[in-house]
């Protein structure tokens, strides 16, 4: 069998795994609620492996790559952020969809990326939506759209107990809210203003607030639907 129609099989059969994993009673149930499902699958875990890391990701960028290393180079978590997450525990997976082109990817994953490096047990790997698209299909943003970055928190077995979808939630609900009713240009100025101004705070903060929720048996996950 050729090198492409592997590939071809293999992405094929992930799809067809989370969708049919979606469309179970209790994940549809789940999506209609604020919360996020449990929902063990080895197939989250093993396209975790297959991910890049975030130095290897970083190396590879050559959309907004200037954006990047600057973003890489200067990222910091705040130390009670970086204790609250060690207290956790445990080993814990940050499976992220996002693409170097992305802007939102740009200013949210290298702060995830310092968060997983500085708190054993918590692992960060990245794939690019063209094998992560099945995840952003389950994982959509309030107004129903795939989105980058897609943030899936897993368990040690596999299972999915949270999620962060395109922005962090101090922005996501004022975007949600004013998104068409407001210009593009206006919208993504609001955006590009905030990033700058948080410097990374609510991106971690919810993360590690989403890493705590996931250990008292409460996942978070605010997403939208098709």
């Amino acid at each position: 069998m050729s090198h492409s129609r592997l590939r071809a099989g293999v992405i094929a059969g992930l799809s067809a795994a989370l969708v049919a994993l979606a469309s179970t009673p209790a994940r549809a149930a789940a999506s209609r609620s604020a919360g996020c499902a449990v929902a063990a699958d080895s197939t989250l875990l093993a396209l975790f492996s297959s991910g890049q890391s975030f130095p290897d990701f970083l190396a590879a960028a050559k959309a907004r790559r200037e954006g990047w290393l600057k973003m890489a180079d200067s990222a910091r978590v705040d130390d009670a952020l970086v204790a609250r997450a060690k207290a956790v525990g445990g080993t814990w997976h940050l499976l992220v969809v996002a693409i170097d082109a992305c802007g939102d990817s740009m200013n949210n994953v290298p702060y995830l990326a310092k968060l997983s490096e500085l708190v054993p047990g918590l692992d960060l790997r990245i794939v690019l939506p063209v094998n992560g698209r099945p995840v952003q299909d389950t994982h959509r943003s309030l107004d129903g759209r795939t989105a980058t970055p897609t943030v899936v928190l897993l368990d040690s077995k596999g299972n999915d107990v949270g999620c962060i979808v395109e922005l962090p939630r101090e922005i996501r609900d004022w975007a949600h809210g004013v998104r068409g009713t407001v210009s593009s240009d206006s919208l993504h100025a609001g955006i590009r203003s905030f990033y700058a101004a948080n410097r990374g705070v609510a991106i971690t903060t919810e993360a590690v607030e989403m890493l705590e929720a996931a250990k008292a048996g409460s996942p978070r996950c605010s997403r939208g639907q098709r």
